[in-house]
């Protein structure tokens, strides 16, 4: 309750929406009910920083996203806590590092382990405070039953088990390497062999079951969870914007996914929910650079998916709320999607897990508070199964002596076919990110009390949750699903 009154005292929800009994002879009660917000979470799938309109974009348009941006908040330093599906999805919806909780990297199909269920989600928090909750799109966080999301907090389901590439009609799958991708409704299959035609219509599906949900819980809490499978590849698109963009197929699909945010805000207005609802749009990494002319762009960031630079984890942010969120409003201060599930346990009054979590409040920075700063010490970027490769403390990013892998200087690929990356030998450097957000020049040797400071910082994580790169095991860290 604590977290409910200074979430009414920050942002004054009280005039959000109210119930009084005041008339035919009824008391009106001592303080008024306050009905707490609802919440749609938009996670779409290997789009870039520079996907966006209002983040850069200029080969296509993205009219409602833009118009999101305006009326509400745009994040420009949002960062995911690892550049790739499994991982990044874990984090978001436990607050965790995923390697925290055994889950880095992806899960493919055949895949043993999965989301733990002594993990609490985000639907598991918001269940409690009796809100409704649903999904439509891709999970990915482990394909058995005990894995899928109606174990893991949410009433409902519409969607993927794992990535929509994780099948045999991929061009680059070996024969066998993968078995048919079902589209699931809860726990029950409801086609078992996916096609092309098939996941052309995912997204126009994605967004209907979400208006759909809106429209049936308007007169409760919800909490729905939008994670389109696009623009990862292959890409699908539905007749209606195929050739529309005017940036090729993956303007097309980009296209779509903005259409798609246009129905919910639609769905909320017509509901009248538009002052009663956050609503908040990322991806869950950069672009998937090897596939060219279907791949998107991470802006003005070096490399893409995969990798701990900027354009790996950095990703395009907008959050609206009418009269809590400062309207055209923009961000500058590094944030991560493990702050999300603290924040929005604070906004409903909900307690947080018993176990550890990584992320913080960040309520402050996303109202626009005077005085807001980031309340993280630092931020830490794992790859491969726990490889510490960077940290990031205000303005400095202090990378560690690892390969990574890049496109620069390699064929690109083309119409879904991906090009080869070649490995890229990153050594010790420090960046600048206020002055040199590119990556493009090491600092280190003009500033050693940075790189020490930083290094000390590891040294921290490094005790908690290990490190394959140092040699170090991890104490803090709990195992997955089995």
């Amino acid at each position: 309750m604590r977290y409910f009154k200074k979430f009414v005292n920050h942002t004054g929800l009280a005039s959000a929406t109210l119930i009084f009994l005041g008339c035919a002879g009824l008391a009106a009660p001592e303080k008024p009910v306050v009905r707490p917000p609802n919440v749609v979470l938009i996670f779409t799938d290997d789009q870039g920083y520079g996907d966006v309109g209002v983040f850069g974009a200029t080969a296509f348009p993205t009219p409602n996203l833009d118009r999101m941006a305006h009326e509400g908040r745009r994040f420009t330093d949002f960062h995911v806590a690892q550049a790739v599906c499994s991982a990044s999805r874990a984090a978001l919806l436990t607050g965790c590092y995923p390697n925290r909780i055994g889950l880095p990297g992806a899960l493919g199909p055949n895949s043993k382990h999965g989301i733990s269920s002594h993990e609490t989600t985000l639907a598991e928090m918001f269940k409690q405070k009796g809100y409704a909750t649903g999904m439509a799109g891709k999970w990915h966080l482990g394909n058995k039953p005990q894995f899928l999301p109606l174990r893991h907090g949410f009433d409902e389901f519409f969607g993927l088990p794992y990535s929509s590439d994780m099948w045999p009609l991929h061009p680059e799958a070996k024969p066998g390497a993968y078995p048919p991708i079902p589209l699931l409704e809860g726990e029950r299959v409801l086609k078992a062999d996916l096609t092309h035609a098939d996941q052309e219509q995912l997204t126009t599906q994605y967004a209907e079951r979400a208006v759909e949900f809106i429209n049936r819980n308007k007169e409760k809490p919800f909490f729905f969870y939008l994670a389109p499978n696009t623009p990862h590849v292959p890409l699908h698109v539905s007749d209606k914007f195929k050739g529309k963009s005017g940036g090729g197929l993956y303007g097309d699909v980009i296209m779509e996914i903005d259409w798609a945010v246009g129905e919910v805000l639609a769905a909320l207005k017509k509901n009248h929910l538009d002052e009663n609802t956050l609503v908040i749009f990322t991806s869950d990494n950069g672009p998937w650079l090897s596939y060219g002319n279907h791949a998107g762009s991470a802006g003005p960031f070096r490399e893409g998916k995969g990798t701990n630079f900027e354009g790996g984890h950095r990703e395009p942010c907008i959050m609206r709320w009418p009269g809590h969120l400062p309207a055209n409003s923009v961000c500058k201060e590094p944030l991560m999607t493990i702050d999300l599930f603290p924040t929005l346990a604070r906004l409903i009054g909900a307690d947080l897990p018993q176990h550890k979590i990584d992320g913080l409040d960040i309520w402050p920075l996303l109202a626009d508070l005077p005085g807001a700063t980031n309340p993280h010490e630092a931020y830490y970027f794992y790859y491969n199964q726990n490889d510490l490769q960077a940290v990031r403390a205000g303005e400095w990013k202090l990378l560690f002596p690892h390969t990574a892998r890049t496109m620069n200087g390699q064929e690109p690929g083309k119409d879904g076919v991906p090009g080869k990356y070649r490995p890229l030998p990153v050594v010790a450097s420090l960046y600048n990110l206020r002055t040199d957000p590119g990556e493009t020049k090491d600092v280190a040797g003009e500033n050693p009390e940075a790189v020490k400071r930083l290094e000390a910082l590891a040294e921290t994580i490094r005790a908690d949750l290990g490190d394959d790169l140092t040699k170090r095991p991890p104490t803090g860290a709990r195992p997955p699903g089995m």
